[in-house]
């Protein structure tokens, strides 16, 4: 279990930025997290839950809803299956290349990225055999305002809940598929250039923080449309092309037994987002207030 929560880890370190910034254009005033999911021949409801992947312990809180839907289904699916062995493998080499990130930079561009990697607390030779995500994932570690010793992973806390309870754990899509959605939204460069805006994410993220912990879902989607973190390009890759292969998938899973889901707040809402497309499928989805 320890070495699943350090791979959880690692891969939310890596995703909590890339696919929470996104432009969402949701209509809907209801302020809640949680969704029930029912009707079209369900024969038990199932939840939705918008997790926010990385949070300080400070600012972490389960809400009693949250927990009673888990309670009540008969399975946890997260983004990825973390009991999966396979998939813990696939994880591990996530992190690895064959290609040094020097090779694929010129001499002065390797120059300034070594100055940008100091305000990271390290430089280009000590992450040169790194791959881009693991790049990545140190902005996402610079902008988290407690030391990792104080982080709280939202999906592993369910994930240890959901497997005491001897709930059956299951994946909307295989490690190779969020790694393929990553390689198309971000190349080397352009991670690049999210690294020179740490301060800015900084700012971002304590926003975030605030709108999750309120279930402020207006406000939480706002900070999302910040062109500056995501462009249409990379919203296609890392949030449309997924939710819509999502819920593919959903409608055989909440058929066999009631299910809890639990995703990264940005594939909620938006043109493309899980509860639109479901609703587009004839389900009735409707946000929880309590249980």
């Amino acid at each position: 279990m320890k070495n699943l929560i350090k791979l959880g880890f690692a891969a939310l370190l890596s995703l909590n930025f890339i696919t929470s910034n996104a432009q969402n254009k949701s209509s809907n005033k209801e302020n809640s997290l949680l969704w029930e999911v029912s009707g079209n021949g369900l024969s038990k409801p199932s939840y939705i839950t918008g997790t926010f992947h990385i949070l300080c312990s400070k600012d972490f809180e389960i809400k009693p809803k949250v927990l009673k839907a888990l309670e009540s289904s008969e399975s946890l699916v997260m983004e990825i299956n973390y009991t999966d062995p396979a998939e813990m493998m696939s994880l591990q080499k996530m992190f690895k290349t064959d290609k040094k990130i020097s090779d694929q930079l010129s001499r002065e561009e390797a120059k300034e990225l070594n100055t940008v990697l100091a305000n990271y607390g390290t430089d280009l030779k000590s992450i040169d055999s790194s791959s881009p995500q693991a790049l990545y994932a140190l902005l996402s570690t610079k902008a988290i305002p407690c030391p990792q010793t104080e982080v709280k992973l939202y999906e592993m806390e369910l994930l240890q809940k959901a497997m005491k309870d001897k709930k059956s754990i299951k994946g909307l899509e295989k490690v190779e598929d969020q790694m393929k959605s990553i390689n198309e939204a971000y190349n080397l460069k352009s991670i690049i250039a999210q690294l020179k805006m740490d301060k800015e994410y900084q700012i971002l993220f304590r926003q975030m923080i605030e709108a999750f912990k309120n279930e402020n879902v207006q406000s939480l989607y706002s900070l999302f449309k910040d062109e500056r973190f995501m462009n249409a390009q990379q919203e296609k890759a890392m949030l449309t092309n997924r939710n819509q292969n999502w819920v593919k998938v959903m409608p055989d899973m909440m058929k066999k037994e009631s299910s809890f889901f639990a995703v990264g707040g940005s594939h909620l809402m938006g043109e493309n987002g899980i509860i639109p497309l479901l609703q587009a499928k004839g389900y009735t989805v409707k946000p929880v207030s309590s249980l």
